[in-house]
């Protein structure tokens, strides 16, 4: 089987690929490495994990470190502030003297590895360059793991972020638009790809009975700190989209993730809107925000009845879409 990413097919060039006892941290869905070996897995990433298991792959799931884990192979994140976060883990967790090799690509700063090495002391070498990306070797060092949160303040709430987070640190100008034209809502609403918690926060506030379902853990565990600093209450859980929630809902709240690389792709918003409709009471809504070019008004006249858009702008368009 052949490695379908640019960092599956540098390590494709290593003998062996992935070493024996070698745990793969951070892994993208590459076809050779899931149709490979079985190997042991630490992700943050709910949906990836899934897919990791179906493979018949050991998962471990979320923030909390496997046990008994020395060597490993860290696939440098795009984010360099979440790739400093791993670094530190595996550091705290991993005996000190163990074996890391990190991939990354370049356009995600993997050519800046090595300064992040040397930082913390940690000897290293770079052993192949290929596919636009680099493989490098280090050493793990005693290191504690630190604290990577913090707070800010918006809308007159308290937000936990961390890197890795969409908007980190900051209140997103599209999130913003979208709760400045939302209608208050009552009963169930859920929050799709709830982020750092404050679509949740805002809507808990006003008396909603809030479910918020993102696939990244540093998000679910964000957003169970933000409803918890403004002393709110909420259901938390891992989702692909509406995947693990039954509904029915009086409204759906989002502002989804698109993926702009050499293609745009909006994937999560795609399934956002194919769910929807079927999570929704019968007088339900749901309320999305976007970027301005995106195609989302042709695909949610699809699946919804009525769909309006209640603001926009040069860069946003908030969208209401119901069944009639």
């Amino acid at each position: 089987m052949s490695f379908s990413t640019p960092m599956g097919q540098l390590l494709d060039r290593q003998s062996p690929a992935i070493k024996e006892g070698e745990w793969l941290i951070a892994p993208p869905l590459d076809e050779g490495l899931l149709n490979g070996a079985k190997r042991c897995i630490w992700s943050l990433d709910h949906l990836i994990s899934e897919v990791w298991r179906q493979h018949g792959h050991e998962v471990v799931e979320g923030l909390t470190a496997p046990e008994n884990m020395n060597d490993a192979l860290l696939f440098w994140p795009k984010t360099m502030d979440l790739g400093r976060w791993w670094l530190d883990q595996l550091n705290a967790c991993c005996a000190s003297g163990s074996t890391l090799r990190i991939v990354g690509e370049h356009h995600g700063g993997g050519k800046r590895v090595p300064g992040e090495l040397k930082t913390r002391g940690m000897s290293h070498q770079r052993l192949d360059n290929a596919r636009r990306c680099s493989l490098y070797q280090a050493t793990t060092v005693a290191e504690d793991a630190g604290d990577h949160w913090s707070r800010f303040e918006a809308l007159d709430l308290t937000l936990v972020s961390h890197p890795g987070i969409f908007g980190h640190g900051r209140l997103d100008d599209g999130t913003s638009m979208l709760l400045e034209v939302l209608p208050t809502l009552e009963g169930q609403v859920l929050d799709a790809g709830c982020g750092d918690g404050v679509i949740s926060a805002w809507l808990a506030r006003q008396g909603a009975d809030v479910t918020a379902v993102d696939i990244n853990h540093l998000a679910l565990e964000a957003t169970r700190r933000t409803l918890a600093a403004n002393d709110l209450k909420g259901e938390v859980l891992p989702s692909d989209m509406l995947a693990a929630v039954d509904g029915p809902f009086e409204a759906i709240v989002s502002n989804p993730a698109f993926h702009q690389e050499r293609s745009v792709s909006i994937d999560p918003a795609r399934k956002l809107i194919e769910q929807a409709s079927k999570k929704l009471a019968p007088k339900g809504a749901l309320y999305l925000v976007a970027n301005s070019f995106l195609p989302y008004m042709d695909l949610m006249k699809k699946h919804f009845g009525r769909v309006e858009v209640l603001k926009e702008t040069s860069r946003f368009r908030v969208y209401r879409a119901s069944r009639r």
